[in-house]
């Protein structure tokens, strides 16, 4: 049983509080002005920062014999002023949610010869195109979203036979194993989370490029200079590791980074084009890829973060 309701931010979490203390199994807050001329994005909070909506639907899922009128009662002692006919209830059918988006998820092209394909859909025998089966389970890629799409069609077009190349927030793989399956020689897929250390790993082993690819949390990878690097993650942290990345790279080594939405591009330009020349960007909806070539005449400046 679902429950929803409209409220402002400051009641948010005193009734997701009570919610949880009377049977709760999961509560979600959403934009109450969502697909309106008043929606707000809310993509890269600081550290440390929960920012919310001044409005928020707050769903929250519940056993689907749970007391309906029993909930009422609590919503109604700690939102007096809550207008009942606000409060609306649903049955949600059990299902198996990852299988059911997984049947929704159709291959898909990339470049001229990238592809990823479920793990339900058998690929064509083809020795011109280059195919990925993945199964995504928790971690984010798929290449779905456009910044995915962006750094795959970015590899596509790359000449990465026998080369080295590092996917710094590697999430579900996906990058990395397209880069292997292209005909790099080493990958390593860097991020901060294990799971997606883990989805990456398994992803991989099914895709038959375990040998080649090679996982770390940051700081734990091979410091050696690479020939390429890929980053899709969100604009702060790229700006932040700008000085890194140049220090992974060959002079002359190629680079594309994304998790940029567009106007943020402005200031990570200004920022990369200190060891980066040839920097060109790429728009898809609102999001933003920059590549660019590391140049062999400037060097790496310690604490220049």
């Amino acid at each position: 049983m679902e429950l929803s309701l409209s409220l402002r931010a400051d009641q948010q979490e005193s009734v997701e509080a009570a919610l949880e203390d009377v049977g709760a199994l999961a509560v979600t807050l959403l934009d109450a002005d969502a697909d309106t001329s008043n929606e707000q994005a809310i993509l890269e909070p600081g550290v440390g920062e929960t920012p919310l909506w001044s409005q928020i639907v707050l769903t929250a899922l519940f056993e689907a014999d749970t007391d309906r009128s029993g909930l009422l009662l609590v919503l109604a002692e700690l939102l007096p002023d809550l207008d009942p006919a606000q409060i609306t209830f649903r049955e949600v059918a059990d299902q198996d949610w990852t299988r059911v988006w997984m049947d929704q998820f159709k291959p898909m092209q990339f470049g001229r010869r990238l592809w990823v394909y479920p793990w339900n859909i058998e690929p064509p025998q083809s020795a011109d195109n280059v195919f990925i089966r993945l199964d995504p389970g928790l971690a984010f890629g798929t290449g779905t979203h456009p910044t995915t799409a962006l750094c795959l069609e970015w590899l596509d077009r790359m000449d990465l036979a026998g080369k080295s190349i590092i996917d710094y927030g590697c999430g579900s793989g996906i990058l990395a194993i397209a880069a292997a399956l292209l005909g790099a020689a080493q990958v390593q897929g860097v991020d901060n989370d294990p799971q997606a250390i883990e989805s990456s790993l398994s992803n991989a082993m099914r895709n038959g490029v375990a040998e080649r690819i090679s996982l770390h949390l940051p700081g734990a990878e091979d410091p050696a200079p690479v020939d390429l690097l890929v980053a899709n993650i969100l604009a702060g942290p790229l700006h932040t590791l700008a000085p890194v990345f140049a220090a992974r790279l060959k002079p002359g080594g190629r680079m594309a980074l994304s998790g940029i939405l567009h106007g943020q591009h402005v200031e990570l330009l200004e920022r990369y084009a200190e060891w980066f020349d040839d920097l060109v960007v790429s728009q898809r909806d609102d999001w933003v890829r920059i590549e660019g070539i590391r140049a062999g005449n400037r060097e790496w400046r310690v604490g220049n973060s």
